[in-house]
């Protein structure tokens, strides 16, 4: 039978083994522009010598990691490029809002990197009213299926990928009626923030104030 100190000490080194993992993949995100959280982590494991097989740090570790890496090492350039990324998912928000749109992902929480997406959540009375939009626009478009949860159920949405005036935006199409549901990319996941026009307005006029400052 294990005793109680064993356990302890692995456990402070499972801890420090996911407070490491969750530095490096923090790092790996800022210097190297990666926005996907698990690659992160998988680059960050490798590099250190960790089999994956231990556990790794949940977003919300890294998330935090991150947050601290950019105001340390990336003071200046970070509230710019963040600035300059609200105001572009106002405008295409503003553009799109017959759909109601709802701004989501690392542009809304403040820690996108230099290559990230611009995503928006869309909720049309008809999802092919997205489609018909861009064709009467002529803007290209790609389209992917993908996956979200509210609560156990599982719902197949169509996600389109065009470009917005020089930044890629992702645009999830969901029914309508799921605008009023708390949704998640994954069965185990948080609830995805989101914020609409309004929201995302005050937030984008207080970042340029603070980029300009």
């Amino acid at each position: 039978m294990a005793r109680r100190g064993d356990m302890s000490r692995k456990g402070m080194r499972q801890d420090g083994t996911r407070a490491a993992i969750a530095a490096a993949a923090a790092r790996i995100m800022a210097e190297d522009g990666v926005d996907d959280f698990a690659l992160a982590k998988r680059k960050a494991a490798r590099q250190l010598g960790i089999e994956e097989r231990f556990a790794l740090p949940g977003n919300e570790e890294i998330e935090t990691q991150l947050r601290a890496y950019r105001s340390l090492y990336q003071a200046d350039e970070h509230p710019v490029r963040i600035a300059g990324l609200r105001r572009a998912a106002l405008d295409a928000m503003r553009a799109f809002e017959r759909f109601h749109p709802y701004l989501t992902g690392p542009v809304l929480k403040g820690i996108a990197g230099p290559y990230a997406e611009i995503e928006l959540q869309l909720f049309p009375e008809n999802p092919k009213e997205v489609e018909l939009f861009l064709l009467d626009r002529n803007i290209a478009y790609a389209t992917h299926e993908a996956r979200r949860y509210s609560g156990d159920r599982a719902r197949e949405i169509a996600v389109l990928s065009i470009d917005w005036r020089g930044t890629p935006l992702r645009l999830a199409v969901f029914d309508h009626r799921d605008e009023r549901l708390a949704l998640k990319t994954s069965l185990a996941g948080r609830v995805a923030e989101r914020a609409g026009i309004a929201e995302v307005g005050a937030i984008a006029a207080a970042g340029n104030d603070a980029a300009q400052a």
